[in-house]
């Protein structure tokens, strides 16, 4: 079994640090920034050897550099975003696999957010890193894709066994909930969660990672019927 340390960063960022203690390997997802990263490692006396990008957004890139300066690793993203991540090493798309030690991540081209946004399934640890495509209750913004592709990407992610859990990269699980509650509000388990999730923000917890059955339970997203449906769904939590 992997380790995984959540790290904070920016407003509400989150940056996953991940060893495999057999190898002795220590991967970044998404690194926004490089400091608190460096300090995490080195506190743990983990050595980075990757960083894997999912998209090109700064607050997903913006420490690669720095990291890869002070360790040398190797920086894996997505192969149609490489012109907008130039520490890139490895590009990768639909299929391909990268390796933590002896633990294999599946890459899954998830369009909609950014054109080129990829997800990394590891099935042997029941872990999918999804970067801005899936959130606790929501979904990222249709910032360079259409809303069939958002949809497309939600129902494959929603057919990976209920008891994955799945790393975002942002704490918006209590905005997200809230607008749920708009679109179901009978929803009992959307209720459930939702006292949940309050009660651990007022105590400074996160509430995340999440599960593809939490998802499927109370995600208005992952929950649309149709591409159109979540069309509308995503229009108005742009408004909310």
């Amino acid at each position: 079994m992997v380790e995984i340390v959540r790290i904070p960063a920016l407003s509400d960022n989150y940056v996953w640090l991940v060893h495999d203690a057999d190898s002795g390997e220590t991967m970044v997802v998404d690194p926004a920034v490089a400091d608190p990263v460096l300090a995490e490692a080195d506190a743990r006396g983990w050595r980075i050897t990757q960083i894997w990008n999912t998209h090109w957004h700064a607050d997903h890139t913006g420490g690669n550099a720095a990291i890869k300066a002070a360790t040398r690793c190797t920086v894996t993203g997505p192969a149609a975003e490489a012109e907008r991540i130039p520490t890139l090493d490895r590009l990768v798309s639909e299929g391909d696999t990268v390796t933590l030690g002896a633990i294999q991540a599946t890459v899954m081209e998830v369009p909609a957010h950014t054109a080129g946004h990829i997800a990394y399934h590891l099935p042997s640890e029941g872990i999918v890193f999804v970067g801005d495509t899936l959130f606790a209750m929501g979904c990222g913004r249709l910032f360079e894709g259409e809303a069939e592709q958002m949809h497309a990407n939600l129902q494959r992610l929603a057919k990976l066994p209920e008891e994955t859990k799945v790393y975002c990269a942002h704490e918006y699980t209590l905005s997200n909930g809230r607008f749920a509650l708009t679109v179901e509000p009978d929803n009992a388990a959307l209720r459930e969660r939702m006292a949940e999730v309050e009660a651990k923000r007022a105590a400074g917890d996160a509430t995340v990672p999440t599960t593809i059955g939490l998802e499927r339970a109370t995600n208005p997203f992952m929950r649309a019927e149709t591409a159109e449906e979540l069309a509308e769904r995503r229009r108005a939590k742009d408004n909310f």
